[in-house]
């Protein structure tokens, strides 16, 4: 069975609300084994509403839409729906009652206009709305080529909409699948270090479309994640399918993996850190804060971590405790040396395990095109130095340099074990 999500409003269209509602309606349809095949989002237009309705009704089995249904002349959506399959509007006597019941209860007047939300396409049925007076609407259409499409109409207020969803249409949308229900499960891996292009090629036809379970890529601020998806007769059955395709993953990417589901850097190095009973300093300056701002966020996820200092320029490190003045001025190439003192020193000064440095944006002394930030974890044994280049569009630059020094001492770590 396949669904389709229409969210309706100019506020969504226009962009000054985000449209949870339809994420939110995808997630429940997928534990039910639904796949969702499209997503609209259209404004308050009768004409478009009507083609959206139509256009969804004869491609997909399941209709799903919110919004629209309040009393003012831009929700338009029940009439929408009516012209969309020829139908007249009638009135639900009931549904009236329901409503009039909802403004005694709140001891207000019900404004005239508030009837026309008891009004429903001819021969649909009434999706109760306990705490609103929006009403749903559930309706069974023949398509042209054959077949039934089912529609479900809710309103756009989030906490009525999953209300209505949880007591009538849950149980509803189950009803309509043939046979045995079959559920829809999802994985997560996470990677990071390569481009997107060569992480597939990395992979042995993994992503290939028709196979099972599926694998998709997805790419945000150089993090990439593999999404699994499984169908099958219970969840633990989905899981289990996932396995050799996960394990085949991390068998190809070894570690360039470093979590799953809604891990990010910081949690893998967390865990690290855990693991190693380990201590974690961490002194920035190209990275602006970013860095102590994500190992904070972890809230008792990283108790080794000791906090960190934010410098706005490197000469500000003669201030900290068991740094020796810097002298100002150095030339470029003798930058990558004196963020390398900086961390032994400080690493010795604090008695940490491990001393992360994130150095100041500058040009490369090898490259002049080449700009980036020096990164040195220091250790008792020692320093390791990478040279993190400072590319991608500019609103990624900083989180990509950031993401690129947990990533390298995300290995360092993982090369003391």
């Amino acid at each position: 069975m396949d669904a389709e999500i229409i969210s309706i409003g100019d506020e969504l269209t226009s962009g000054q609300r985000l449209d949870t509602n339809s994420q939110w309606l995808s997630q429940q349809c997928g534990e039910l084994g639904i796949r969702v095949m499209f997503h609209t989002t259209v404004a308050d237009d009768l004409d478009a509403n009507v083609v959206a309705f139509q256009q969804a009704m004869g491609r997909v089995d399941l209709v799903i839409c919110t919004g629209g249904l309040g009393p003012t002349a831009d929700d338009l959506t029940r009439q929408a729906i009516a012209s969309a399959v020829d139908l007249p509007l009638v009135q639900d006597l009931p549904a009236l009652e329901h409503i009039k019941e909802l403004f005694r209860r709140r001891q207000r007047p019900m404004p005239e206009q508030n009837v026309v939300q008891s009004m429903f396409p001819e021969g649909s049925l009434v999706v109760p709305n306990p705490h609103g007076s929006a009403p749903g609407i559930d309706l069974t259409v023949e398509k042209d080529g054959g077949g039934q499409a089912r529609l479900f109409a809710l309103p756009g207020v989030p906490a009525e909409m999953k209300e209505m969803w949880d007591q009538t249409v849950r149980r509803a949308v189950l009803a309509m699948r043939p046979g045995a229900a079959r559920v829809i499960a999802y994985h997560q891996v996470k990677c990071f270090g390569v481009g997107e292009s060569d992480l597939e090629q990395m992979l042995p036809d993994l992503v290939r479309r028709g196979r099972q379970p599926t694998v998709g890529i997805t790419v945000s601020k150089a993090t990439i994640t593999l999404r699994l998806t499984a169908e099958g007769e219970t969840e633990a059955a989905c899981i289990e399918s996932m396995q050799p395709t996960i394990a085949t993953i991390h068998e190809c990417l070894g570690a360039l993996v470093f979590g799953s589901g809604e891990d990010e850097l910081q949690h893998a190095v967390a865990r690290l850190l855990e693991a190693q009973g380990a201590t974690l300093h961490v002194v920035e300056i190209g990275t602006r804060g970013l860095l102590n701002q994500w190992m904070a966020e972890l809230q008792g996820e990283a108790e080794g971590y000791r906090g960190g200092s934010v410098l706005a320029s490197l000469d500000e490190a003669h201030s900290l405790p068991g740094v020796q003045e810097l002298e100002a001025g150095l030339a470029e190439a003798g930058l990558a040396g004196v963020v390398r003192e900086l961390a032994i020193t400080r690493r010795e000064t604090l008695d940490v395990d491990y001393l992360l440095v994130a150095g100041p944006i500058r040009v490369s002394a090898s490259s002049p095109d080449d700009v980036g930030i020096d990164l040195v974890v220091a250790t008792a044994g020692g320093a390791e130095h990478q040279w993190a280049a400072y590319r991608g569009h500019p609103d990624i630059r900083q989180s990509r340099a950031a993401k690129q020094a947990l990533d390298f001492l995300r290995h360092q770590m993982l090369s003391m074990d």
